[in-house]
């Protein structure tokens, strides 16, 4: 099974309908190169901080490859990212089809992040965003819904997402054949969205230039976050949001999860 690819003049619904049979679908020509730049512009200092492991020094075992650049808590890092990628509408069709049958209350950012991989990175071992979920039996009800925006071109040779469609239908003894893995190439500006059952990994990077792009995964709105976005967004930042981003990012209630007393409230 290939991966389905869309132009962003696709109607979104058609978009969500080959994200839920393939569990990953393409889209390019979403964002500009303005934008693009904004968002590596207000990341480089934290990019330029981050600890990259050269490959002598690596270990093979780690989930994480060397050669690779990670910084999280992107809403309080970039406003790019926060006001025209996290509640793009894409995301929210996609999120809005696919997880609120399993969460009708809401949905909440799981996950962000901006990932560089490197010359001579090693490809990552196949994953699923929603293994931390074990309580789930596979296949596991769609619990997560993933992104990755293409800051620069995503080739077979500087690590392209590798991806296993209709993986995220699998039983528990399913194992992956390389025949079955593909890569994701697409150009600068365009987004990847998979489900949170895909299997899936960084690519190996064989070329010369780094492979840059924003990872923004969503959760149905009863499940704790990976990303403890109440530590990574500082008060300051937070007073900041629009109500819907303050919502998304999970500092409203879902039910009675979550409650707070107002009066307290930073």
């Amino acid at each position: 099974m290939s991966i389905p690819q869309f132009s962003v003049k696709s109607p979104s619904n058609e978009i969500a309908e080959a994200l839920d049979d393939a569990g990953c679908v393409v889209i390019t020509g979403v964002t500009n190169a303005n934008l693009r730049q904004s968002v590596k512009e207000e990341l480089a200092p934290h990019m330029e901080k981050a600890r990259v492991i050269e490959i002598e020094k690596e270990d093979p075992t780690q989930f994480y490859p060397g050669r690779t650049r990670r910084v999280a808590g992107l809403v309080a890092r970039s406003p790019t990212i926060t006001d025209q990628l996290v509640v793009h509408p894409l995301s929210k069709q996609c999120c809005e089809t696919l997880l609120l049958p399993n969460g009708e209350f809401g949905y909440q950012l799981h996950i962000t992040a901006a990932l560089e991989v490197g010359p001579g990175a090693r490809s990552q071992v196949l994953h699923r965003e929603e293994d931390s979920f074990t309580f789930f039996p596979k296949p596991r009800p769609n619990l997560i819904v993933a992104s990755m925006w293409a800051i620069s071109d995503f080739r077979a040779d500087n690590g392209a997402t590798l991806l296993v469609p209709g993986s995220h239908k699998w039983p528990e003894d399913r194992i992956a054949k390389d025949e079955e893995i593909v890569q994701a190439e697409m150009p600068a500006g365009s987004v990847l969205f998979w489900m949170g059952g895909t299997l899936h990994g960084a690519g190996a990077n064989t070329a010369q230039d780094w492979r840059y792009g924003v990872i923004l995964t969503y959760s149905v709105g009863w499940v704790r976050q990976e990303e403890n976005q109440y530590l990574n967004i500082p008060p300051k930042r937070l007073a900041e949001l629009s109500p819907e981003i303050r919502q998304i990012t999970g500092f409203d209630m879902y039910r009675g999860l979550g409650f707070y007393d107002p009066s307290v409230r930073r």
